[in-house]
């Protein structure tokens, strides 16, 4: 991902008002973003715990979600699985993040969720920059089809939000 100023990413949310980007948080340790890491930016606001937001290259321009943090998924000891890189976390790092709709369909109410990594770290993950807690499952595959599917996932995801 390329390196993107405060600016740029303010202004490429789709799924809250301008007021809003205007207002958002960026992420505690912007500075030290390793940009060329990241298939997406993602994170949390440590202000607000049930905010997250993702800021990823879609379709040739640059597109940022808002996110409401949902409940945990699952209880105590259960494995969950990251619907963006597939990493497996126990259920306390993992939640249903669910994004308002652009347009209409959002200021109507409609929503799309999936459950992520709760760091939202996926592009290390995939890279292997970054390990779970939880050991994963063996993967064969090699890190450029770990990052191709990643893209695919979020690319889905976002398709979802902004139709």
């Amino acid at each position: 991902m390329e390196p993107l100023t405060p600016e740029e990413i303010r202004a490429c949310f789709v799924n809250c008002s301008k007021g809003e980007a205007k207002r958002l948080r960026l992420p505690t340790a912007y500075d030290a973003i390793r940009w060329a890491d990241l298939d997406f930016l993602g994170w949390r606001d440590p202000a607000a715990p049930g905010t997250a937001h993702l800021v990823a290259p879609w379709r040739g321009q640059l597109t940022g979600l808002v996110l409401r943090v949902g409940n945990r998924a699952g209880h105590g000891g259960r494995k969950n699985m990251c619907a963006f890189c597939l990493t497996t976390h126990s259920s306390s790092d993992m939640d249903l993040m669910v994004a308002p709709r652009a347009g209409a369909a959002g200021r109507n109410g409609n929503t799309v969720g999936t459950y992520l990594c709760a760091d939202l770290a996926c592009s290390l993950y995939v890279r292997r920059l970054k390990r779970p807690a939880r050991v994963q499952p063996e993967e064969t595959t090699t890190t450029e089809a770990r990052i191709a599917r990643l893209q695919e996932n979020l690319d889905a995801f976002v398709r979802r939000v902004v139709s």
